[in-house]
């Protein structure tokens, strides 16, 4: 926590340095990228190579995780923790160090956490049940040998349970020798239940040299511990600096529903004997009494998870100086209290955004998506409401199939992931590659490939330093949503079915379809929020007016959904901050009920006792306000009504113009980051919720900043903001006055230059090689022009026109590159006028214009589509990678042969458009 605190303090410090000008930048604030080592294949110089130009172009950290290795290639393979390896990782930090970046490590290679040295013993475990029916009143002999093949080796018997129709219950284990039970039951009918602790056999996915083997039994203390002690070993044997921060990917242990001290756990935590309940536990008609038992089986499962793994873990790193990085995701536990027990909860897209901004080019080849802004903030609010001051995200996971990736089309939902509270993102990802390895290079199967070996690498840096620039404001402050919303995660794991419920990416509009709906409609109507789980609504407090976190992150009020279940020392909570000041809204009724089944009566009783004292509301329908204690309880149905009765203004930006945003404070006032996610912009006063009198404007994409033209109307500050589709700024308040250049706001005049003639290309680099320069006159697709390689290649196109600026009366210019195919750099006059890469494909130009003839040089770099697809027709086997070897969007190793050609270039409308500044 302190080092919590300390951190949360340099930022705030560094924003009120930085009042008027774009935040310091530290290296958090820079783009990260998972950095795959194909096979440990590694090697000093190549280390070196790589590490030189990631940082070039703008990386601030590299996350180290070995993975499968390339074929041919094993007489080179280290093997992960030798000597031989953590050689390489000492030079990866010598490296880093001198470029100013930082090392991150998985604990482990390609994920779940495993390997050689977890024994069977310690691995991944599941609970097999096997019944029978005796009668009593003569001795009974049954062969108690597991039935399942496939764990008759590995299984062992934990448990056996006899139960008659009277409800008598026995344990009857001491009675079993050699798998054997030998027992004279008393007289009637017998149902025989037996526990065996079995094992998943699951094997680490995508292990790299010395990461094979079984995956680690997450839920045990010890366990856990002895993984982490071969990292111990290997770095105080090798004197290796622990890294800045471990990483753990999204959790994917499948069928791991028990562990060998499960039933003690449980009895301990949940205040009864599971083994009594064996017959209700295992019921699949789930009645209310199986429900309730697997909710208390779910929360022991959450527990052990959390308390044996992410916290030891975190533990364990912190003794070293280290901190951690952990997607919680994927989790059969609370997604709040899981990402809040790590230093930097971690989240994942996965798929490409439809927001149908103009003119960005779509692409057919995707896949679902499942980056719904509801399941982005589990993240970033287990940070905000414990005041960890980075959320993290893997970015990019699958956008489109390989080599059809164009940073235009990255660009949204990087916005997606910022508005949704991450500030410290990662690339999924960047591959290792020898600098001599023959094109593509080395690949990682899920990845767009964000590194030199991609076309797109040679104008990343310009979308690297957007990045850079909305991070530097995003790691500023703190955070500053209006509502707390209570998570059901108990009505979740009430109305789920099976056993074990993980809480992964693809399946949350299945798991948690009401909570979505409701996230929703709550930021819909202009409001933002964190959730908020049991364990820390019961940390936090009435303070100032506000409700404040553990975390020191204050809210107006908690809205809780439409819940069944709540524990009974829950509600009281909610009913003391009500008393002392505090708003708390219930929405469309109150909870009725406590979850679970121990002590079950005891805890309805204080249940109802707390529940009387709630306001009488006959009528949920309609919107009501009822003062309670010093505070007020809102009841309704109709969120905006209902949110409306507590007097939180909402963001006119969200409800009024459908623009995206997240909301900051600092020491003294807030910032914004928005963006257009949509398929129009805005031009026009917009009225903020905050009271600071001024503002200014910061532009991401080209560093310009100037003074916003504010108005105070009805007591509130408007600000006039222009955004065309797909574009964002960053809007900065301060309660004080600020004297700098005025922000330029602009007005196309009504005649554009057309440069639909006289137009050359050559090409600057092409693969394969394309000599000569064309006169193609009209802006068009290189893949037209005549020539054997332009539909083939992967390369820059220099476009070039000498043009006459007409004598019209223009504050400015804006060069319009119309189809963009994918990204460009301008140059005018011979001077370097920036990198055009996202929608709207414009950049202002009338610096570098001058009175009569101009030269335009416009450098267009394709994707490596059509390179790609022609290797794929000569059968050239550059798939030459090992266990899932390439595979695209659906996970089958499909060619790329029969692919359109993909256009490349310039593809008309391209226009000056001379502009007035207001």
């Amino acid at each position: 926590m302190k080092k919590n605190t300390l951190l949360i303090g340099l930022l705030l410090v560094s924003g009120t340095l930085a009042a008027q000008d774009w935040p310091t930048v530290q290296t958090e604030a820079r783009p990260g990228s998972r950095w795959w080592w194909m096979g440990n294949t590694v090697d000093i110089p190549n280390l070196t190579y790589n590490i030189d130009e990631y940082a070039k172009a703008g990386l601030g950290t590299l996350e180290v995780t070995p993975i499968y290795g390339v074929q041919g290639m094993d007489d080179k393979e280290l093997k992960f923790l030798s000597p031989e390896w953590t050689a390489m990782l000492k030079h990866t930090q010598a490296e880093a160090n001198r470029n100013g970046m930082q090392i991150d490590m998985n604990t482990g290679t390609g994920w779940p956490f495993g390997g050689p040295e977890v024994t069977l013993e310690d691995a991944a475990t599941k609970a097999i049940f096997q019944e029978y029916k005796i009668e009593g009143g003569e001795e009974n002999i049954l062969n108690l040998e597991v039935k399942d093949p496939k764990q008759a080796k590995v299984a062992k018997l934990n448990k056996v349970m006899a139960y008659n129709a009277q409800g008598q219950k026995l344990d009857i284990t001491s009675k079993v020798k050699d798998y054997r039970l030998t027992w004279k039951a008393p007289k009637g009918e017998w149902r025989i239940i037996a526990l065996y602790i079995g094992k998943t056999q699951q094997k680490v996915k995508r292990a790299a040299p010395g990461g094979e083997g079984y995956v680690m039994n997450h839920l045990d203390k010890g366990s856990v511990k002895r993984y982490l002690d071969k990292f111990d070993r290997a770095f105080q044997r090798d004197k290796v600096t622990y890294p800045k921060t471990f990483f753990n990917d999204s959790y994917e242990v499948y069928q791991a529903d028990w562990t060998p001290a499960l039933l003690e756990e449980f009895a301990r935590r949940r205040g009864y004997k599971l083994e009594n309940y064996f017959p209700e536990f295992l019921d699949e008609k789930r009645p209310e009494i199986t429900t309730r038992i697997i909710t208390d089986y779910r929360e022991t499962i959450s527990d052990l998870l959390i308390e044996n793994f992410t916290r030891q873990w975190t533990a364990w790193a912190h003794k070293h100086g280290s901190i951690t990085r952990n997607q919680g995701h994927g989790s059969p536990a609370n997604l709040i209290d899981v990402y809040a027990s790590v230093d930097i909860p971690e989240c994942e897209g996965f798929g490409l955004s439809q927001f149908h901004i103009k003119g960005l080019r779509q692409d057919s080849l995707t896949r679902k998506n499942d980056s719904d802004i509801s399941m982005l903030k589990y993240a970033s609010s287990a940070a905000h409401i414990t005041g960890k001051p980075y959320t993290s995200s893997e970015t990019f996971t699958w956008l489109t199939e390989h080599f059809r990736t164009s940073l235009s089309q990255c660009k949204p939902d990087m916005d997606l992931m910022f508005v949704s509270g991450v500030n410290h993102m990662f690339f999924h990802g960047t591959p290792y590659s020898p600098k001599e390895a023959e094109w593509p290079g080395w690949l990682f199967y899920a990845t767009i490939n964000m590194s030199p070996t991609n076309s797109i690498w040679r104008d990343a840096p310009a979308f690297f330093q957007y990045i850079t620039r909305c991070q530097s404001f995003l790691q500023m402050g703190k955070p500053d949503n209006d509502f707390l919303v209570y998570l059901p995660v108990y009505d979740m794991w009430e109305e789920q079915p099976g056993r074990l419920l993980l809480f992964d990416i693809h399946q949350m509009a299945k798991r948690a379809p009401k909570f979505i709906k409701t996230i929703h409609q709550i930021t819909s109507n202009g409001y933002d929020v964190d959730y908020i789980s049991d364990k820390y609504l019961q940390n936090t407090r009435y303070e100032g007016g506000n409700l404040r976190t553990e975390g020191g992150s204050n809210y107006k009020a908690i809205i809780v959904p439409a819940v069944k279940y709540m524990p009974e020392k829950v509600l009281a909570h909610l009913v003391s901050l009500a008393k002392q000041g505090a708003t708390i809204v219930f929405m469309e009724n109150y909870p009725k009920d406590v979850p679970g089944f121990g002590n079950l009566e005891s805890r309805r009783n204080a249940f109802t006792k707390v529940q009387k004292q709630l306001p009488d509301i006959s009528d949920f329908n309609q919107s009501i306000s009822s003062s309670f204690g010093k505070g007020h309880i809102i009841t309704g149905t109709d969120y905006a009504a209902t949110l409306g009765k507590c007097k939180v203004m909402p963001e006119e930006m969200k409800t009024n113009f459908g623009l995206q945003y997240i909301r900051r404070q600092h020491s003294t006032g807030h910032h914004y980051f928005i963006s257009s996610l949509q398929d129009k912009g805005v031009d026009n006063w917009i009225t903020l919720s905050v009271n600071e009198p001024t503002a200014m404007l910061f532009d991401p994409m080209t560093g310009e900043k100037g003074k916003a033209q504010t108005r105070i109307k009805d007591g509130k500050l408007q600000v006039y903001l222009q955004l065309q589709s797909g574009e964002s700024v960053i809007i900065q308040t301060f309660d004080h006055p600020v004297e700098t250049q005025a922000w330029k706001y602009i007005q196309e005049q009504p005649v554009s230059l057309s440069l639909d003639h006289d137009w050359t290309l050559r090409f600057v680099q092409s693969t394969p090689a394309i000599e000569g320069t064309f006169a193609i006159d009209s802006p068009t697709s290189w893949t037209e022009i005549n020539h054997p390689n332009a539909k083939i290649n992967m390369g820059t196109g220099l476009y070039s026109l000498e043009t006459v600026l007409p004598a019209l009366n223009a504050d400015d210019w804006i060069l319009d590159l119309g189809d963009l195919r994918e990204s460009a750099r301008i140059r005018i006059n011979g001077k370097e006028a920036g990198t055009v890469w996202a929608a709207p494909f414009r950049l202002k130009v009338g610096k570098y214009l001058q009175p009569g003839k101009n030269l335009i040089e416009i450098e267009v770099t394709n994707l490596p589509a059509n390179r790609i697809a022609e290797l794929d027709r000569q059968n050239v086997p550059w798939r030459k990678f090992k266990e899932i070897n390439f595979v695209g969007l659906n996970y089958k190793k499909n060619k790329y042969d029969s692919w359109e050609v993909l256009p490349s270039g310039l593809n008309g409308g391209v226009k000056l458009i001379p502009i007035t500044t207001l």
